[in-house]
């Protein structure tokens, strides 16, 4: 039996996956997920002295077969070092016998799937020929964001706001040149980025709310993006009570997503979330019912769609031939 295990870099799964192709894998993901053709524990976390902390998130399909994990870092301090803040990576192991099939980055994949979600529950959730939308953070995130958004929505404005003087200018720029049609503006403050737009994405770190519930345009739809562990938030708890919520997983959101920390408040009770994504997408669940109303996605992110991307770029590898191969085990 061959128990060679094929290794990726970050450049070679860059080469092997984009963000179309993300984006298709991911909506069938959590079909199969809402269809119980999936199992995901909810992700575990390893907290460090310090605030950093790691996170072991394991998950298994049906089709295609496919089992494995995530080891992914939070580390925030890493910038001043010259390293990323996040960094991961994906095991892809054969559900039959266990062999590790690939190890691969999981950093470009983590990228796009977030952002390949994101487009998946705009689509699913906001008003259809929404065209402004506002960007609050725009860290190493934001441009997959925007992409993937644009393969779905006829983008024509985007407001930006980040944390760093100049950040949100510089971010302009750049995107300038990926999405040349779009009109991009930084903005002085989180305000002016939120105001009058009709779809909104918060990308921050944030444990306290940045977006206030007076800012928002009747029928926004509003990615909640930056919550991804216990004590984050990033939105005025009467934006959830005014509005259907959506969530990616409901064990993941009630824990360490947007709704973690008013639900621990009781500003927020988890019988009041609408239902998962997936639900929504094979239609056990409407979406958005009303053009005034204000949808919200909880996105914490899902194993499954790390898995399932892992195991796309392993598929196209073994047809392209590339990577490399190791014995990890002997015969």
């Amino acid at each position: 039996m061959n128990l060679a295990t094929l290794i990726l870099t970050q450049r070679e799964v860059a080469k092997l996956l984009d963000v179309r192709r993300a984006i298709g894998v991911v909506r069938e993901s959590f079909k199969a997920m809402a269809r119980g053709k999936a199992l995901m524990p909810p992700k575990i976390y390893l907290r460090l002295p310090g605030g950093d902390d790691f996170r072991a998130m394991p998950a298994f399909l049906e089709r295609p077969p496919a089992a494995g994990m995530k080891w992914v870092n939070v580390h925030a301090r890493n910038p001043a070092k010259g390293l990323p803040t996040v960094m991961a990576v994906i095991v892809i192991n054969d559900p039959a016998t266990g062999v590790p099939l690939a190890i691969m980055d999981g950093l470009l994949i983590t990228k796009l799937r977030t952002a390949a979600s994101t487009a998946v529950a705009t689509q699913a959730l906001a008003r259809r020929g929404s065209r402004v939308v506002g960007l609050v953070g725009c860290g190493a995130q934001g441009d997959a964001l925007l992409l993937a958004l644009a393969e779905l929505f006829p983008m024509a404005h985007v407001k930006v706001w980040g944390y760093v003087s100049q950040e949100a200018a510089r971010f302009c720029r750049r995107m300038r040149r990926l999405l040349p049609g779009v009109v991009f503006e930084p903005c002085a403050t989180i305000e002016r980025t939120v105001r009058d737009v009709e779809i909104l994405m918060t990308v921050t770190p944030s444990r306290r709310p940045l977006i206030k519930r007076a800012w928002l345009a009747p029928g926004i739809h509003i990615n909640a993006i930056g919550a991804d562990a216990a004590g984050k938030q990033e939105l005025d708890p009467r934006i959830l009570r005014d509005a259907t919520v959506v969530v990616d997983d409901r064990e993941q959101a009630i824990h360490a997503g947007e709704i973690n920390v008013p639900v621990s408040r009781g500003q927020f009770r988890p019988r009041d979330i609408h239902a998962t994504l997936g639900e929504v997408l094979i239609g056990r669940r409407p979406g958005r019912r009303s053009p005034r109303e204000i949808t919200v996605f909880d996105s914490t992110g899902l194993a499954i769609h790390d898995i399932a991307l892992g195991y796309e770029a392993m598929r196209h590898a073994k047809r392209r031939r590339i990577g490399c191969r190791l014995a990890l085990f002997a015969a």
